[in-house]
């Protein structure tokens, strides 16, 4: 590249993020009269969400997931209670078919733990939602970090966190083997002349036998279009960066500034590289940012001082002690937060603990006002020209590849996206006009290649998959 040449753009990667709860990311704005995120118990709301990300070409709607409450803060879940903060809170897998059955493009990636359930049934739902979205369905995969969790699922606290990261390596494996080696690719025939519906030897048993899991198979569904759904995880931690240099497509970041996540970005993509001999730049990285966008400065600074008097700050108290394990209610009003050892999501207490809020400290107010509203993630207040000033600068000092957009208003947020932010990001060559693969699966329009509907020759999966033409002899199932 010669001097005068200026680094290509890259086409960035938009999601709405959401969650089959009020608030999400912002607890208590779901008292805000304009505000729509209570409506979360019926399939219209996620269906309209849906049609109208899809109108505006956004690649996906990532929905986040819980299976306990937030207990953490006070000891007790009555400030999760009172907030609404991600309680009540529904099962994501279940709405997707509604919404798919509305759109043509848009994915849809829902977050599963590997830590509570089984992976032949898990299997099993995978492949029937990928089938009934025609292929447009991807996998968040998580280990989870709620203790309220584990005492509802037969222990009586969550594994430790490496423990779990070893569990969720066998569990993706096991998931493999079925979605990808259980049968061959032509293994249904369909034959009415002959009567043959699958063919029988096209059909074989993984006989998983590993420390965490026994699974004899096969897998009781057929191949979908994707087999594999789109590999996305979220956790930077030592052990989340090798799973995710290994599995991850896509991976979640949330961080309050580029500097907290820079460093572990390149560490992915560099053991990507050198560990698991995989194209760096093929894994897109996504983080966590709530905009709240105005025609002036002045209309957005205002926005977001309006939300303030419904943020609650217990709620997010209460997120926080889940997300950290740290209790801040034991916090002195002035005492600043301390990094502790914890089996929660062990990168965000580094995050908090490695970097202050500017010029001030962490203290159990500063958390809340800043968890309140947009989360563990940064807020981007301003003009459609000042938020992308913003993306772009994440683009440029942590390496990220697009954006996990939350609300503080649904939908309202996501209408001023549209209305406001993406004409500038188009305008700027960072965003597409149109899906890559219009009526394609979540992978064909995530690399933004026709026919990529499986993953990539060089992602682990793919050596699994078992192809049409192939003899069993010739395909051995992995360990």
């Amino acid at each position: 590249m010669s001097s005068q040449e200026t680094p290509k753009k890259k086409s960035l990667v938009l999601n709405a993020f959401v969650m089959m709860c009020s608030g999400h990311q912002s607890p208590g704005l779901w008292r805000y009269p304009e505000d729509e995120s209570w409506r979360f118990n019926e399939v219209s709301h996620w269906v309209e969400l849906a049609k109208l990300l899809e109108k505006a070409k956004f690649h996906g709607i990532f929905i986040a997931d819980v299976l306990g409450g937030y207990d953490v803060y006070s000891s007790s879940l009555d400030p999760a209670k009172i907030s609404g903060a991600q309680w009540p809170v529904n099962e994501p897998l279940s709405v997707i078919p509604a919404m798919a059955a509305a759109t043509e493009s848009i994915g849809f990636g829902v977050t599963a733990s590997t830590t509570y359930e089984q992976p032949f049934h898990f299997a099993r739902r995978l492949s029937t939602v990928d089938h009934l979205s025609k292929g447009r369905l991807g996998w968040n995969i998580v280990t989870s970090y709620l203790d309220s969790a584990a005492r509802n699922l037969g222990l009586s606290e969550q594994p430790k966190h490496d423990d779990r990261y070893a569990q969720a390596e066998e569990y993706v494996k096991v998931i493999y083997k079925l979605l990808e080696s259980s049968w061959r690719d032509d293994a249904v025939k369909l034959d009415r002349e002959s009567g043959i519906y699958t063919q029988p030897d096209l059909v074989r048993p993984i006989n998983h036998q590993g420390k965490y899991f026994t699974v004899p198979g096969p897998h009781i569904c057929q191949p979908s279009p994707q087999r594999t759904p789109l590999v996305l995880q979220a956790g930077t931690s030592r052990a989340g960066k090798q799973f995710a240099a290994e599995h991850a497509e896509g991976i979640f970041v949330s961080a309050h500034a580029p500097e907290v996540c820079a460093k572990s970005i390149a560490e992915i993509r560099e053991l990507a590289r050198t560990k698991f001999g995989r194209d760096p730049t093929n894994i897109k990285v996504l983080a966590l940012v709530t905009p709240i966008l105005g025609r002036t400065e002045e209309e957005a600074q205002a926005k977001l001082a309006d939300y303030r008097k419904y943020a609650s700050h217990e709620g997010a108290l209460a997120l926080f002690g889940g997300w950290t394990g740290i209790d801040l209610s034991k916090y002195g009003d002035e005492e600043e937060l301390r990094q502790v050892e914890s089996n929660a999501v062990r990168s965000t207490v580094e995050g908090y603990a490695r970097f202050s809020p500017g010029t001030r400290k962490w203290t159990r107010q500063t958390v809340a006002e800043h968890v309140a509203i947009g989360g563990n993630g940064p807020i981007f207040v301003g003009t459609p020209s000042q938020v992308a000033d913003g993306l772009e600068a994440w683009v440029t000092e942590a390496d990220v590849d697009g954006f996990n957009f939350a609300y503080a208003l649904f939908p309202q947020s996501f209408k001023d996206i549209i209305e406001l932010l993406i004409p500038e990001l188009r305008s700027r060559g960072l965003f597409w006009d149109d899906y890559a693969v219009p009526g394609g699966t979540y992978r064909e329009n995530f690399y933004q290649k026709r026919g990529q509907s499986g993953p990539l020759d060089e992602h682990i999966a793919s050596s699994y998959r078992w192809k049409a033409g192939v003899p069993a002899e010739q395909h051995i199932i992995q360990d």
